[in-house]
């Protein structure tokens, strides 16, 4: 028999007839509870094995179930020396929320809004004025005074992931926690990118400096047009109970980070950017101040029809000058990263650095490769290996010192994800993550990758520390080959090319790659598609300075440059094959090994590539395209048709000149197709 005591009761278990611990009497073989009477008690039962709670109310309660972030750094003084003048909590804050109202601030009034930190849901009292940062403005302003400036504009400043999900779930309708733990939201009418509506201010600095006019993907708007829309974005924003404020870094090299500003209306907004952009150490974070360009996405909010240069609802506005960018009528989260990377083909460039449109691996002996790729080239799956580091999948520089990655996280594609295809980023859509426009079960919870109700052009955005590979700080020393990726479904570029300076330069501006046609009325043939430096919707200057800028840093750090094919072989598509990705990855290996450099060669017709003979693991034939196809007639004829492709493409850049000589231009052109 069993016996429990706890000082408040006690009671006895048998197999039998049940005891009692005191005079009480067993019932349907269960022991009767007997209470025992504490020394000064009052005889009833209690239970203080702890202490008693520190609150009076429950709303006492609540309170004490958070705890404020303390500051982490040593306050910095306003002076240096001995006698620095230490600023207190209550001014670092006044100093961080200056900086906010002014951002917000409009240009009519002339002042920001009454800005304060916290949720205002979570607002017992309305703030008085006196608590609020005073402004120091000398102008005066000559219209009415009107609603908005009477009113607090209430900010959530950095919010943590899991701050950004109460607020995405509580206000955000289209907000999920799936399975995994991911936060599954809707980007509204717009799931894609609108290339069309994006704006760049044409002033005396940017008409010289950018590239403008055909193929470009500059459209030019006005400074007056542009402060109208500004003034609707910050307007709509200051009219809002709350704003969503995010300061974060690009660029991993300290030497050359940007510090930015993101000032959105949705948490999935903040969420997003909190998980692409770098995220500051709380220590850096104290000591943020101004930053270098400032986003205000209002995106809920469209744009005035009537407005000059409008030509719809949607409108993304850059201006360099003022290092802003405004976002009307889209709340497709993806503009926000291009947009900040077009800014960034812009500033880096004028400090000698190389902005890129690419994918980046190291090898544990510190081998880095560059993998530049169109969309179905392979660049994701090529890049992600398990035996070398991550150190970006789309967004880099290349500096004096080396790579690093422009971003901090990872914007995938997510239709048809599988755990077996994307190990990776399968297991890196977890807690934190931000899934767009996928389809769920309403029960589980669980996501169907494959559902394309809402659009195919699903994405997941996550940290790049959820990669396990990942190399953190994201940077790498200088590349030993850059490798461009080209699906080819005319089946006769070859598996594998080796290029020198001039080659590289041409490909890199063709940006060449085939997209397969659809089959419902019987095979159509491959449609040929080219974007200038593999990214065409991005850059902001001429697709020949990059070039220029590539082959200066090939050349200085002795990269090799080479052409993959993806695609197919022995036919075009519908009658040939496409190459078997293991090829493709012994064809990789072969190039970060080194192997590739010491192979025989010989150069192809027409392209002028020169193509191995022999690469450990791959077939022999397969590495001269001409020897795979039956029908000889039919592969030159295709071959020239490519060709000739390649040169119509290539005509809107020979207009262009480097130089005085214009050599360089030349050079370019003479290592294209020869027929």
């Amino acid at each position: 028999m069993a016996s429990y005591d706890n000082g408040e009761f006690s009671f006895a278990r048998g197999t039998g007839t049940a005891v009692a611990n005191g005079n009480g009497t067993a019932r349907n073989g269960l022991a009767k509870i007997q209470t025992t009477q504490k020394k000064g008690g009052n005889g009833m039962c209690h239970d203080d094995s702890s202490a008693p709670v520190k609150a009076q109310t429950i709303d006492e309660l609540h309170s004490l179930q958070k705890k404020k972030s303390a500051p982490t750094t040593p306050i910095k003084g306003t002076q240096q020396g001995a006698f620095a003048v230490a600023l207190s909590e209550e001014e670092r804050q006044k100093q961080q929320l200056q900086s906010i109202s002014n951002s917000l601030a409009s240009l009519t009034r002339g002042t920001g809004p009454k800005v304060v930190r916290g949720d205002p849901a979570k607002q017992s009292d309305t703030p008085k004025v006196s608590s609020h940062v005073e402004h120091h403005h000398h102008f005066t302003p000559t219209i009415s005074v009107s609603d908005s400036a009477l009113k607090f504009t209430h900010v959530l400043y950095n919010l943590s992931p899991a701050e950004l999900y109460e607020q995405a779930i509580k206000y955000e309708k289209g907000s999920f926690i799936t399975s995994t733990g991911a936060l599954a939201t809707l980007s509204g009418a717009k799931t894609g990118r609108s290339p069309r509506d994006k704006r760049v201010v044409k002033d005396e600095t940017t008409e010289d400096e950018l590239w403008w006019g055909r193929g470009s993907p500059n459209i030019e708007m006005d400074e007056h047009t542009f402060m109208v829309n500004r003034e609707r974005a910050v307007d709509y924003l200051n009219s809002l109970d709350k704003v969503f404020v995010n300061d974060q870094y690009l660029n991993w090299d300290p030497e050359n980070r940007i510090k930015v500003r993101i000032v959105s209306a949705r948490a999935y907004h903040s969420l997003f950017m909190h998980n692409m952009c770098i995220r500051p150490s709380p220590e850096e974070l104290e000591d943020f101040g101004t930053p270098d360009f400032t986003i205000y996405n209002a995106g809920q909010f469209p744009c005035n029809r009537y407005t000059h240069y409008m030509t719809s609802s949607t409108s993304i506005d850059l201006n360099l000058a003022r290092r802003e960018m405004v976002i009307l009528g889209t709340m497709y989260a993806g503009e926000m990263k291009k947009g900040l990377f077009s800014v960034m083909h812009y500033l880096m460039p004028k400090r000698q650095i190389l902005s890129l449109h690419s994918g980046c691996n190291m090898g544990k002996d510190g081998d880095v490769a560059l993998f530049f790729g169109l969309s179905g080239t392979g660049k994701t799956t090529l890049s992600t290996d398990h035996n070398r580091y991550l150190i970006g999948d789309d967004e880099h520089c290349w500096t004096e010192n080396g790579v690093s990655n422009i971003e901090g996280g990872c914007y995938a594609k997510c239709i048809d994800l599988s755990r077996e295809k994307e190990p990776d980023i399968w297991n890196a859509i977890k807690f934190g993550a931000v899934l767009e426009n996928i389809v769920f079960d309403e029960h589980t919870r669980e996501v169907d990758y494959s559902d394309k109700s809402v659009t195919e052009n699903t994405r997941a955005a996550y940290p790049i520390e959820y990669i396990p590979n990942a190399k953190i700080p994201c940077v790498g020393p200088h590349p030993k080959n850059v490798i461009l990726l080209a699906c080819d479904a005319f089946g006769v570029l070859p598996p594998v090319s080796k290029l020198n300076l001039a080659q590289t330069m041409y490909h890199f501006i063709s940006g060449y790659t085939a997209l397969v046609a659809g089959t419902e009325e019987g095979i159509k043939e491959p449609q040929a598609t080219f974007s200038a430096c593999f990214g065409a919707a991005f850059i902001m200057l001429h697709p020949t300075k990059y070039a220029a800028m590539l082959a200066q840093k090939m050349q200085q750090h002795g990269a090799t440059g080479w052409l993959v094919n993806t695609g197919w072989s022995g036919g075009r598509y519908g009658s040939g094959k496409r190459i078997k990705l293991p090829y493709t990855r012994k064809i990789i290996d072969a190039i970060h090994s080194g192997s590739l450099l010491n192979a025989n060669y010989k150069k192809t017709e027409v392209f002028g590539l020169e193509i191995p003979t022999e690469v450990e693991g791959v077939p022999s034939e397969i590495l001269n395209p001409v020897n795979t196809w039956s029908d000889k007639k039919a592969y030159q004829e295709t071959l020239l048709k490519l060709a000739g492709l390649f040169k119509n493409n290539f005509e809107t850049f020979t207009n262009y000149k480097i130089g005085k000589d214009n050599k360089l231009t030349e050079d370019i052109l003479a290592a294209g197709p020869n027929f």
